[in-house]
């Protein structure tokens, strides 16, 4: 007993000591879920399931960590709103343990349930580690659940003495709506790259596209037995949306087009979709459709419409990177089938925005001098360089310090491709200890008017300003001096005398000295004994 006391306390000091000794950096790293778990479906297309169908639904975790995950468990959950759809519960699949770089396959058992919607719904998988102490992963797909089919009432047909074939006394259809079924927001996250098209029965909550636009062609039908139908079945487009709500160029979103049956009597069905986009390019190496399919083609199937009846058709499409900014016509061909299988063709077009990001550059800062006083000023100059393909509208450059009074600069409009010059005065206000610094902040305007703001930092010294008394008077005494004796020009004669009086003297002092010379050579002739004396 009292081992095991020893053991339980030797634990619970080491714990307080690694919590003691471990850096805060750590601590918050920690808290993080590590990257690099991904969690993909073997299926390429939405599942569809009836009433007590039931479907094995794979998927294949990939762990791109460099170190193992231990303990997985994959969750799965119902992401929006509603009844969970299926008979089953949520199951939980544990896996012990997957490598770095390492994967390892997983399924579920998913058996609809009798009174389940049509609907399209939103599967949440959540990757844990460790026992479910660390998410590492969650990702979105998606399941269709489909009612049963009811019973179509047979359509009536007059004959020639005005009277329907089946005895009713008016051509009537079924008049429902499926407006009761909804389907689950495809957010950002949920809906892969990639991911097959997804359709629904149900009548959609999307937001509709800024700018964006739709019309409806006209409708050829062709083939088939029965010439003498009452009406031919039109399907158009009441709509469209984007995921996101703005398609910004060289990015990849989701088009959601959303359709409706008016025939009040005629069900379609076999219905297939293609997406025309228009060609954009100014020259031949770039030339390309403005869209293209994200991945697969650019045709959607769709099984069919009820009559009255709505439904949804989605694909992920691609912008191109050198869009303009402006809508795009994007055509979009049917071709579907009524009751009887006569063949039907029609066309739409929907106008897709497209919003390009607004990029620039700044020059280094020129400061002209980089050391104030408090009261002087500063000149601070750089340049602007729009390298977008938006106009800037608007631009002003705003510079503001402790150190500084705070200073405006108005720039007007940008062009694409063109660059603008900031030339800013700036005064000092208050002295700093060195260097301090003093931010710009250069704002503009999109097309649509929204604001945008970038910032700048420079720095810029400011000491304190000298007394005007003592300025005054040392100017003062300046000027007495300058009034009362040319002081440089008597400064300048006297080194000149002086130099002059230095070469006299010297000059003197040679000649004496080349006198004395002689003299004395004089005197030792005179002093040397003749050759008679001799």
């Amino acid at each position: 007993m009292r081992a095991l006391k020893r053991i339980l306390a030797g634990m619970c000091m080491a714990a307080v000591m690694m919590t003691i000794f471990t850096p805060s950096e750590l601590k918050a790293s920690e808290l993080k879920a590590p990257r690099g778990i991904e969690i993909t479906a073997e299926e390429t297309t939405v599942p569809v399931l009836g009433p007590g169908e039931t479907k094995i639904w794979k998927f294949t975790i990939h762990n791109g960590n460099e170190q193992a995950a231990n303990n997985v468990v994959i969750i799965p959950k119902l992401g929006g709103s509603g009844a969970w759809p299926f008979v089953e519960a949520c199951q939980e699949v544990n896996i012990e343990k997957i490598d770095p770089d390492g994967s390892a396959s997983v399924e579920y058992i998913f058996t609809q349930r009798d009174d389940a919607p049509t609907a399209v719904h939103k599967i949440q998988f959540d990757v844990y580690a460790n026992g479910e102490a660390e998410l590492m992963a969650s990702q979105n797909f998606y399941i269709k659940t489909t009612e049963k089919e009811k019973e179509e009432k047979p359509l009536p047909f007059p004959d020639n003495s005005g009277n329907n074939v089946n005895g009713s006394d008016s051509v009537n259809g079924d008049n429902s709506d499926n407006n009761d079924n909804s389907t689950d927001d495809m957010t950002d996250a949920g809906q892969q790259p990639g991911e097959p098209p997804i359709v629904s029965d149900g009548s959609s909550d999307y937001m509709m596209a800024d700018a964006g636009g739709f019309s409806n062609g006209g409708v050829i039908s062709g083939g088939g037995s029965n010439s003498g139908s009452v009406s031919v079945p039109r399907v158009i487009v009441t709509g469209f949306s984007t995921d996101p709500a703005e398609v910004r160029a060289g990015s990849n979103f989701a088009l959601i087009i959303h359709l409706k049956n008016t025939s009040k009597a005629t069900a379609v069905r076999n219905m297939l979709f293609d997406l025309n986009a228009p060609t954009e390019g100014s020259d031949e190496q770039s030339v390309a459709p403005a869209f293209l399919p994200a991945s697969g083609s650019s045709s959607i199937y769709l099984d069919g419409i009820k009559a009255n009846g709505t439904a949804d058709i989605s694909i992920q499409l691609n912008a191109k990177a050198d869009l303009l900014q402006k809508p795009y016509s994007v055509d979009l061909s049917m071709k579907y089938e009524d009751a009887e299988g006569s063949q039907i063709e029609a066309s739409s077009s929907i106008s897709i925005p497209i919003k390009q990001d607004a990029r620039f550059e700044f020059s280094d800062f020129e400061i002209s001098p980089e050391s104030i006083s408090v009261g002087d000023e500063a000149n601070v100059m750089c340049n602007l360089y729009n390298l977008g393909r938006i106009k800037l509208y608007n631009v002003k450059a705003a510079f503001e310090g402790s150190c500084i009074k705070k200073e405006e600069v108005f720039l007007g409009n940008v062009e694409s491709g063109a660059s603008a010059s900031i030339d800013a005065m700036l005064e000092g206000a208050e002295a700093t200890e060195g260097p301090a610094k003093v931010k710009m902040t250069v704002s503009y305007e999109d097309e649509a008017g929204k604001i945008a703001v970038v910032e700048k930092e420079l720095e810029l010294e400011v000491t304190e300003a000298i007394e005007s008394d003592m300025m005054t008077g040392g100017m003062e005494m300046i000027e007495e001096e300058q009034k009362g004796f040319p002081v440089l020009p008597a400064a300048v004669l006297g080194a000149v005398i002086l130099i002059i009086i230095i070469i006299v003297v010297v000059i003197k002092r040679r000649k004496k000295r080349q006198r004395m010379n002689e003299e004395e050579g004089l005197l030792d002739e005179l002093d040397r004994p003749s050759e008679d004396e001799r």
